[in-house]
């Protein structure tokens, strides 16, 4: 049987603070929109330095202990970590410990019932620096099992289609000979009828409750028709 089974986990932390609020001129919103594109960029800057020392960071799918791994984390979470050290030291910490997570999820995986391996792993750190982890995992790595489920089901399946096959087979011969019975009785009944046009050849049946009733009814019955006429009959007991 194909098993698949989801983990997920997820990590929270406090890393929000309040901001102030209060009025500005046109002069601090010109600073402030000054400020915001030097921060992008060193938003940027600082995502390439984080990438050289964790090349798996928002690069795709990397393998990691022969694992496809996923590792993301959101750009905003990068920009407010750009400018908080202590925000950048709480991503670094995370980013360099999930190769050594992989591992010991890897390893746990392997003793769970059937001894399943670990198909797929994935982090994602949202914008409030929250972690998600989610992996799946399979006790048919190779699809043996899944292949001969496949086999299995597409030997039922002809064999039933056969069996059908063979039933309608059957049928239809059923009907033939119905068929060939029918026309034989209807031939016979034309023929009998032609024979009885050309000689005058009566038939009388007659029914009783056994033999001898059935011969005296019938002979009753052919007592009123003219001897020469009379070559035949037929009784039914």
């Amino acid at each position: 049987m194909l098993t698949k089974v989801e983990n997920t986990y997820a990590y929270c932390n406090n890393t929000e603070s309040a901001s102030g609020s209060g009025s500005m001129d046109k002069t601090a919103a010109g600073s402030q929109t000054e400020s915001g594109s030097k921060t992008n960029r060193s938003t940027a800057e600082y995502s390439r330095t984080l990438q050289k020392k964790y090349s798996y960071m928002n690069t795709g799918t990397t393998s990691m202990e022969g694992i496809p791994t996923t590792v993301s984390v959101s750009p905003a979470f990068l920009q407010k970590c750009a400018n908080d050290p202590e925000k950048a030291k709480y991503l670094e910490e995370n980013l360099a410990a999930i190769p050594e997570c992989v591992k010991s999820l890897k390893n746990f995986t392997k003793t769970m019932p059937g001894s399943p391996t670990v198909t797929y792993a994935a982090y994602f750190i949202d914008e409030n620096g929250n972690i998600t982890a989610m992996s799946g995992c399979t006790n048919d790595p190779d699809g043996k099992i899944a292949r001969e489920n496949a086999e299995r089901r597409a030997k039922e399946k002809k064999e039933q289609e056969e069996k059908q096959a063979k039933r309608r087979a059957e049928q239809k011969a059923e009907e033939e000979r119905a068929e060939e019975r029918h026309a034989e009785k209807q031939a016979a009944l034309e023929k009998l009828g032609e024979e009885s046009a050309e000689g005058e050849i009566y038939t009388v049946s007659a029914d009783g409750a056994d033999v001898r009733s059935a011969t005296q009814r019938l002979m009753s019955a052919s007592s009123g028709m003219p001897t020469s006429s009379v070559s035949g009959f037929s009784a039914r007991a």
